[in-house]
């Protein structure tokens, strides 16, 4: 088993200690209250538990980091320079829905890098996770991306709106996070998506170049991050080919 630092330990112990409190709302989904943040971004009082409970574990261990969340926004604590980015559930309007298809996301950013994501699925009990320079892993296994080179035999994750209908196969399963952990794993060939946040993206796209996957450059110091384009490095070129003026 691959060695962990003292971060990414805070991170899993954090993660699994939050999910219990989602499973079991996710169990009692029809009794909880639900009030609308826009046409398609809700969110929930499990949203709003699961991520005090995320914060209160990360300050027990770090109390001087700063820390951007989706509810809450960012907090600039004593060291600027160290912030944790949250996605408490990348996926609400599936757990809205009873659609077991939603995440836990956490990444460290230091100065103006990911060091550190995880991405937890509390439903499937699937961690993905990964540290610079030291690979990416799938419940303790080493990940890699996919190999493949031929568009016609790709599936890609995909989500948000689009006017083209292109040419190849895809899919929206209405988690960014899990989208670009798939990549990782190989179960996706690439992913592309416009118009995201940096707290949906942030770990995944730290998990997928240390899966060994390309990545577009990203400016993770803007919370608005307008296009992200993921992939195998045997792909991109094709993808980005048949995407066009993406």
């Amino acid at each position: 088993m691959q060695s962990i630092s003292p971060h990414l330990n805070i991170m899993i112990k954090t993660s699994e200690k939050a999910s219990k409190a989602l499973i079991r709302d996710f169990g009692e989904i029809e009794k909880l209250q639900v009030s609308s943040k826009g046409p398609s971004d809700f969110v929930t009082n499990a949203d709003i538990k699961t991520e005090k409970i995320i914060i209160e574990e990360l300050k027990k261990a770090k109390p001087h980091y700063s820390i951007l969340s989706e509810e809450k926004g960012l907090e600039l604590n004593k060291d600027k320079n160290k912030t944790w980015i949250i996605d408490p559930i990348d996926g609400t309007i599936n757990f809205l829905h009873g659609v077991p298809h939603f995440a836990i996301s956490i990444a460290l950013k230091i100065e103006k890098e990911i060091v550190a994501g995880l991405i937890f699925d509390p439903i499937k009990n699937e961690i993905f996770y990964a540290e610079k320079n030291n690979g990416a892993y799938f419940n303790n296994q080493r990940v890699r991306v996919s190999r493949k080179n031929d568009i016609k035999e790709c599936l890609f994750g995909t989500g948000g709106k689009f006017e083209k209908n292109y040419n190849f196969l895809y899919r929206k399963s209405g988690s960014a996070a899990l989208d670009l952990a798939y990549v990782a794993a190989g179960r996706y060939d690439g992913y592309f998506q416009k118009n995201l946040k940096v707290w949906d993206i942030a770990a995944g796209a730290l998990i997928v170049t240390e899966a060994g996957g390309l990545l577009n450059d990203i400016d993770y110091e803007n919370i608005k991050i307008p296009s992200i384009i993921a992939t195998n490095s045997d792909i991109n070129t094709k993808l980005k080919e048949n995407l066009g003026n993406f």
